[in-house]
């Protein structure tokens, strides 16, 4: 509402009624800057984890900073949520071209498979955002569930670079394209009963910053957004659905949401070709580190 009654203000004051001073205004513009819808214009951007969170929370600001003109390869495990975003998008931007396909990147041997998958048409990946990641509980080391081990490592690590792996090349051919990883302040600053979820994350970290260097004779761009602590279904997963557990992770406190991530992920993506937003840290304002968060009595 905001944003609308900003737009009637500058509208009246500046005198402008044309189509085009409005188009000028419209959101992606105003937010990301004169350049933004047309640097996002057409490109095929493939998204894991899109069924909830920071995934779907990018999937719509994406694709209104594109003001449509966008094509959405919106992957996940919980295939009825990505029909409902699908919906969404559809109702609100008829324009945009969206796909939904069943993902589980846990099962990273099958991950090659997928863009291979995919419609003959929907292929050429220009922007691949890994989003797709898993926490399971706090144990300390000596009493952490082997299983829990092997999800974390095969869903945020394993999985992860696969994918990658399977668009890498096509964008080498094409002598562009945009990887951006959703990594985390866990992999900068790691903290007790954290040390496997700690572990991928730093491992997420490495990978990233390895992939740069060795595309650095290209222009794909690679990317790693690093989120404190934001408020999602993040903690209700890593306590296997305990809501009680999960409500009492940011009690006392204002964390980031989902939204507040997905600007930082557009933003990075709408930048001029030769800059590189390569590692954004984002915390909260009462957030100092991954265990320093001021929490009101």
């Amino acid at each position: 509402m905001l944003f609308h009654t900003t737009k009637k203000l500058f509208t009246k004051i500046a005198g402008l009624h044309r189509p085009v001073a409005l188009a000028a205004l419209s959101r992606g513009v105003s937010t990301y800057g004169r350049q933004a819808q047309s640097r996002l214009a057409g490109k095929t951007v493939l998204l894991t984890g899109a069924s909830a969170g920071i995934g779907a929370a990018t999937a719509l600001e994406l694709v209104d900073a594109a003001a449509g003109d966008l094509r959405l390869i919106l992957a996940a495990r919980r295939t009825d949520r990505l029909n409902a975003l699908a919906d969404k998008i559809a109702a609100e931007y008829p324009q945009a071209e969206v796909i939904t396909r069943a993902l589980d990147v846990s099962d990273y041997k099958t991950v090659p498979e997928f863009v291979p998958g995919l419609p003959a048409a929907w292929r050429e990946i220009d922007v691949l955002i890994n989003n797709a990641g898993m926490v399971f509980g706090l144990e300390r080391v000596g009493e952490i569930d082997p299983r829990d081990m092997e999800v974390m490592f095969n869903t945020n690590v394993l999985g992860l670079i696969q994918l990658t792996q399977s668009v890498v090349p096509g964008m080498r051919a094409r002598g562009r394209g945009d990887i951006l990883n959703i990594g985390s302040i866990a992999g900068l600053d790691p903290y007790a009963g954290g040390s496997v979820y700690c572990a991928t994350k730093a491992a997420v970290n490495s990978f990233t910053h390895s992939l740069r260097k060795e595309l650095i004779d290209t222009r794909i761009r690679v990317l790693e957004v690093q989120p404190g602590a934001v408020e999602t279904e993040f903690s209700l997963v890593r306590f296997k659905g305990d809501k009680e557990k999960a409500s009492k992770v940011y009690e006392g406190t204002e964390p980031l949401t989902a939204e507040d991530v997905a600007e930082i992920i557009t933003f990075a993506l709408t930048r001029r070709e030769n800059t590189v937003v390569a590692q954004t840290l984002v915390f909260p304002s009462h957030q100092g580190s991954a265990t320093s968060l001021y929490r009101k009595s």
